[in-house]
């Protein structure tokens, strides 16, 4: 495998990956690895953006509606799954495609994460209802004492950090900073790494335009179909929240929508930071389709 290419397409969100992966797989005969953390859900089509039942019919996709909200799956979990795909498609041709924003998983494919410890089913319905019974600032409290370091780090907003650091103290005896190597693997393929942008005025434009695209899909009907599953972390995400937000009668629907805009716009900013970090990206427009298609074909 040693001579074999994955084609890593990335950028920011709105920029414009799903129409691009596409053309790719058709034109490098292989299906499309998505590597978006949301999208892997079945329930939430519409407002993570996912791949229509025509784009899914045309090419094939995996993680893609694959899981459900209430399922528990990691960055750990994708690694494994998606090396598998990847390997089995390396294995009937000289290229595997994985396209994406979400930017763990792209790495933890690209260089691999930390060998942490599966967390077993009962540490976790414990710390799930204690974070229900106790509240995240008492939970990010005791990690402060059992962990420092890595409470000194971890975003205390995010429950999900909190609650897998803590998860993890519990069930080994051992701190969360100590399994954390940071150390890059080496994968047995070649990674091209294509990353998508345009100006931050256009991407501000065509977010703020699927926002209302979504809105106009239904996203309204599908927040308010897993209203009651609002406490699960996979819908702690840009757009529910918001959304959850004017279902219970804090904000306005128009409040939440501009909010939605906002959030969305932040998150994009947030990535492309993250993907900048990376010499390994070679930039593109999306239009410059045919010169990304030549480049692939020079480098694989």
């Amino acid at each position: 495998m040693r001579n074999k290419t994955l084609i890593v397409l990335l950028g920011p969100t709105g920029v414009g990956k799903t129409d691009l992966s596409i053309r790719l797989a058709d034109t490098f005969h292989t299906p499309i690895i998505n590597a978006d953390s949301r999208q892997i859900f079945a329930e939430i089509p519409i407002g993570t953006a996912a791949p229509t039942p025509e784009q899914l019919k045309r090419v094939k996709h995996y993680f893609v509606g694959t899981h459900h909200l209430d399922d528990y799956y990691s960055a750990s979990m994708y690694e494994q799954e998606a090396l598998s795909v990847i390997e089995s498609q390396l294995a009937v041709n000289e290229c595997a495609l994985i396209s994406g924003g979400s930017m763990m998983y792209i790495d933890a494919v690209c260089n691999g994460i930390d060998d942490i410890p599966t967390v077993d089913e009962h540490t976790r319905s414990w710390m799930k209802q204690r974070l229900i019974e106790e509240g995240l600032p008492a939970l990010v409290q005791e990690l402060k004492e059992l962990d420092p370091e890595h409470y000194a780090i971890v975003d205390h907003q995010n429950p999900r950090r909190v609650v897998h650091a803590l998860e993890i103290c519990h069930m080994t005896g051992k701190t969360y900073t100590s399994f954390r190597t940071n150390e890059i693997k080496q994968r047995p393929f070649k990674i091209l790494k294509i990353g998508l942008n345009r100006e931050r005025e256009e991407l501000y434009d065509r977010i703020n335009k699927r926002v209302d695209a979504m809105m106009e899909a239904g996203m309204l009907d599908e927040a308010r179909r897993v209203f009651p599953l609002r406490h699960l972390n996979a819908l702690n995400t840009v757009g529910y929240k918001e959304l959850f937000l004017y279902l219970d009668g804090t904000w306005t629907l128009e409040e939440a929508v501009e909010r939605i805009k906002g959030n969305t716009r932040r998150y994009m900013r947030k990535q492309l930071t993250w993907f900048k970090r990376d010499p390994q990206i070679h930039w593109f427009h999306p239009d410059q389709q045919e010169e990304i298609i030549a480049f692939i074909q020079q480098n694989i």
